[in-house]
């Protein structure tokens, strides 16, 4: 992906399996949101593709954005409706109706624990009750894949374990892809991890894998930090640039 003379993805190859919870990982400006964007097709790519259930990005969108639920990192949240409202104008835009769309309401209510906040104004929620509808307009469809982009952001300690507990939940049914500049959340949540750096893809794996790719640790892989791994993968990427 670039814009204009500026290099934001450059061969960024992964997959997220069925069923797992895939964390992308780096530093802020590292290409994740643009990914997450060319994923959900909200960006057209420069060049290159994506897949998303077998649905090619390009050339079947509309199929794309069936299967998939997106959590942007500012949640889109109209403050002047009701949390009720909201969901269900979300959900007739997903075109649910009727017992159908009841249905689904009830379900993501249960699922995001929305029941005390579920005649509030939006506008009146705390940032955790915020992120709760935020997951709940992408969940609303029941859709196979869930894109979260930096689901955690701005949350208090309590309110971070909150979203990761209601996350893993969604594992059981779900595919899951999360970008975050947070090591704990990574550690806290992903089965496998992607870290990209500069718009580059620098490894990917579980964490036991990641380990045994770090360059000279001085310490066997079983016992690196997730940090000291992060750090030993980054110093050949920097060192190139």
């Amino acid at each position: 992906m670039h814009y204009g003379s500026v290099t934001a993805l450059e061969n960024v190859s992964f997959r997220a399996n069925a069923g797992e919870i895939l964390g992308l990982l780096g530093p802020n400006g590292a290409g994740k949101t643009t990914a997450m964007r060319i994923l959900t097709t909200y960006l057209y790519p420069s060049s290159g593709t994506a897949k998303v259930d077998g649905f090619d990005i390009l050339e079947a969108p509309i199929e794309v954005r069936r299967r998939i639920g997106y959590l942007p990192e500012t949640v889109p949240l109209y403050t002047d409706m009701r949390v009720d409202e909201y969901l269900t104008f979300v959900g007739k835009a997903r075109s649910l109706e009727g017992a159908k769309l009841a249905e689904r309401l009830e379900k993501v209510r249960e699922a995001c624990r929305l029941k005390p906040v579920w005649k509030h104004l939006l506008g009146e929620l705390s940032k955790g009750f915020g992120q709760r509808v935020g997951l709940a307009q992408a969940l609303i469809h029941d859709p196979k894949v869930l894109i979260l982009d930096e689901p955690t952001s701005g949350l208090d300690p309590i309110q971070i374990i909150e979203i990761r507990a209601l996350v893993k939940s969604l594992a059981k049914e779900k595919t899951i892809i999360f970008s975050t500049h947070i090591l704990q959340e990574v550690e806290a949540l992903a089965d496998r991890i992607v870290i990209i750096n500069e718009g580059k893809l620098v490894a990917q794996g579980t964490r036991r894998e990641l380990a045994e790719k770090v360059p000279d640790p001085g310490k066997s892989p079983q016992d690196l930090t997730l940090e000291e791994i992060f750090i030993g993968l980054l110093k050949p990427q920097k060192a190139v640039s």
